[in-house]
């Protein structure tokens, strides 16, 4: 059970520090998160390990919290904030692919010890990196678009749009998900893997991710409890001075 009680911990600790990096640094904390869950999600997706029963990649979670960063910023910030993050990610998964790469043409010395694991895991970095540059372009655009497709379809049926975060939040993030986990494999470990061992780790990711999609709505709550606080604090601050 140690797999198993590790990916618990890290969900907790990691969607903990998403809600933290909000409350601290808002939508700045958002980019940030954004940056290093990118391209540590995709360092870990490199191991392949067994828990509850299933053959998974280690990344899930890290990708997890990116779709989860979105989604608050879609509910707190505005679409075009929660697409600026995708944006983000983009660059950064560009940007760490061309410097990746670049760390395995030097000419090491030869007391170094380190060349033949680097080459070990960036050699493969590319490959799983255009793969994830490609599917979280798909997923989370689909994600941000599908996010502000069911709030406009539950504000106007209902007529309330701070109604229905839990339909929105989970009706885009579980359908994007599937996309990105059917993608992501292909993508990244055809011809690597067996048909069955993709298959495999296809639906081992899914069901993750719908653990994962489930588990973060009350941390999007959260979060948009935390901006509506802020926001009467600071009215109520503005208000005194003007009475002041």
């Amino acid at each position: 059970m140690k797999n198993e009680w590790l990916l618990i911990f890290s969900m907790i600790v990691l969607y903990g520090a998403v809600l933290a990096w909000y409350k601290l640094f808002g939508r700045a904390g958002m980019y940030c998160f954004t940056v290093f869950a990118t391209i540590a999600a995709n360092i870990e997706a490199l191991l392949l390990i067994d828990a509850f029963g299933m053959e998974m990649t280690l990344g899930n979670i890290l990708f997890a919290t990116t779709f989860l960063v979105t989604d608050i910023l879609s509910e707190t910030e505005g679409k075009q904030a929660a697409q600026k993050a995708v944006w983000v990610g983009i660059a950064t998964s560009v940007l760490f692919i061309v410097v990746s790469q670049s760390w395995l043409l030097y000419t090491v010395s030869e007391n170094d010890i380190m060349y033949p694991s680097f080459l070990k895991v960036f050699s493969n970095t590319p490959r799983m990196m255009i793969a994830s540059l490609v599917v979280y372009a798909i997923a989370q655009g689909f994600d941000v678009w599908m996010y502000h497709f069911w709030w406009r379809i539950t504000a106007r049926k209902c007529g309330d749009d701070h109604r229905f975060l839990w339909l929105r939040n989970n009706g885009s993030t579980l359908i994007s998900q599937f996309l990105n986990s059917a993608l992501f494999t292909a993508f990244a470990f055809w011809g690597i893997y067996d048909i069955k061992t993709l298959i495999s780790i296809a639906l081992s990711s899914y069901v993750i991710f719908i653990v994962t999609s489930l588990a973060d709505t009350p941390v999007v709550y959260l979060a948009r409890y935390i901006k509506e606080k802020d926001k009467n604090h600071k009215g109520f601050q503005n208000s005194a001075v003007k009475h002041g």
